[in-house]
């Protein structure tokens, strides 16, 4: 029965959320959109604020979600493994800013790019299995969500959070916290949906698992063991 972890998912989320406006409420500030490490930075940045904190740490349980899949399900692990990456490459995003402060300068974009890189060769070496996995499992009220939570962080985040379209909105009162704090908060909600997402699929995934015999798993490994052995 899946409708418990529903009612949880929404009291979790209108938990965190209060949590965020009111200590902000109470404590102008405390939510640090707009940290200043220097006098001469006017922008600031938001990433000691607690809600990039909170997005980071879905990131990785998103990430160790995947690779448990991964790792137990192995007729998942084609569409587990690319997902898996686009969680650590978003969260190497959300660390760039500790990347290139405290470390090296533009390091994240080296991450980032050789994690892409890892995702499009795996899932080109693996279309064929990708598309038996995602046959198996689909529909997916899991990979739905995390789908939702996608076009959230790629398309709406992105044309809503525009800094001309408040400035168009706001006129001479415009602030840039105000962007930023628009922008974080729609940031946060795709992150959650994608983590509600993944906990669905993880939970799909392991009954998949669970269901299909593993003799037959076993065989298919040593086919395909036997196929990229007999290239050569």
């Amino acid at each position: 029965m899946a409708w418990p972890r529903y009612i949880f998912y929404f009291v979790g989320i209108a938990l965190l959320t209060w949590m965020l406006t009111q200590v902000e409420i109470s404590f102008p500030g405390s939510l640090a959109l707009h940290f200043t490490s220097t006098p001469a930075d006017h922008f600031g940045t938001s990433e000691f604020s607690p809600i990039e904190i909170a997005q980071a740490l879905i990131l990785g349980v998103c990430g160790l979600l995947m690779s448990w899949v991964a790792h137990y399900c192995p007729s998942q692990r084609p569409i587990a493994f690319p997902f898996g990456g686009i969680a650590l490459a978003f969260l190497i995003s959300e660390l760039n800013y500790f990347l290139s402060y405290y470390l090296i300068n533009n390091l994240g974009q080296v991450l980032i790019a050789i994690a892409s890189a890892l995702i499009i060769v795996y899932t080109y070496r693996s279309r064929r299995r990708l598309r038996v996995a995602w046959g198996r499992v689909w529909p997916s009220p899991g990979l739905a969500l995390i789908f939702a939570g996608a076009v959230i962080l790629f398309v709406f985040v992105r044309l809503v959070s525009q800094e001309a379209l408040w400035m168009s909105i706001l006129g001479s009162d415009y602030q840039h916290i105000v962007k930023t704090a628009v922008e974080e908060f729609i940031e946060l909600i795709g992150y959650l949906l994608w983590l509600i997402g993944t906990i669905e699929y993880t939970y799909q995934a392991r009954a998949i698992a669970y269901r299909e015999p593993q003799h037959a798993v076993q065989r298919r490994r040593e086919k395909r063991r036997h196929d990229r052995e007999g290239r050569f």
